[in-house]
């Protein structure tokens, strides 16, 4: 059976009640989910990193201020998209939380039209981000699976070695050799050497090569 995919939600997060009604209103004439938090810590208390979604965010608030929140955000690991909304000559604040990796801000007044126009943007680069996320752990799984001589093989292979120098290395025959290869292939899924090698790259670099000095 497979399991459904949780919708993406849009946060909300602004002290100002008629603000957050409007918003919800936009995204729900945009068919997009929403939910709406009064605080910075009303929304830390209920936000769950595995729902997917991206985070509409004032910069000025009473109590912890938006870019307070994206640090903490930051500090928890958190990979969940921001958008920044900023008023009162605030964009030397939105340059700042820029620096610290929001996705995007929307000076008010703003046309309705550009904020979803952002909220879709940030939906995908959310999306796109935990499917890169999934992959990862996907190929760690995998890679995590070989026996500790086919991660001998493995490592021997990403440095590009031939069958017959790894077999002199690890003492065995060059056919438990080829046999290695073909069992480090089908447990990584990889098509080709070169697959393999990114994979490897990806998760465990360690096992890579050490670049060549000059």
């Amino acid at each position: 059976m497979i399991a459904k995919k949780t919708p993406p939600t849009v946060f909300v997060v602004d002290d100002d009640e008629s603000v957050r009604s409007s918003l919800r209103f936009l995204l729900r004439s945009a068919s997009l989910e929403s939910r709406a938090f009064g605080s910075a810590q009303e929304f830390l208390e209920a936000y769950d990193p595995a729902q997917p979604g991206c985070l509409v965010l004032d910069v000025r608030m009473p109590g912890m201020s938006g870019l307070e929140l994206q640090q903490e955000l930051n500090l928890r690991g958190a990979i969940i998209p921001v958008i920044f909304i900023t008023g009162h000559g605030d964009i030397p604040m939105a340059v700042e939380a820029m620096q610290h990796g929001a996705h995007d801000f929307l000076q008010k007044p703003f046309r309705d039209e550009d904020l979803i126009e952002r909220v879709r943007r940030a939906l995908a680069k959310d999306a796109q981000m935990r499917a890169a996320l999934e992959e990862h752990k996907s190929i760690r799984a995998r890679l995590q699976s070989l026996t500790p001589r086919e991660r001998e093989v493995l490592a021997l292979m990403a440095q590009g070695k031939p069958n017959k120098i790894m077999a002199h290395e690890l003492g065995v025959s060059q056919r438990t050799i080829e046999i290695h290869r073909a069992r480090v292939m089908e447990k990584s899924g990889a098509s080709s050497l070169a697959e393999l090698v990114r994979m490897v790259m990806d998760v465990e670099p360690q096992l890579a090569p050490a670049p060549q000095a000059d």
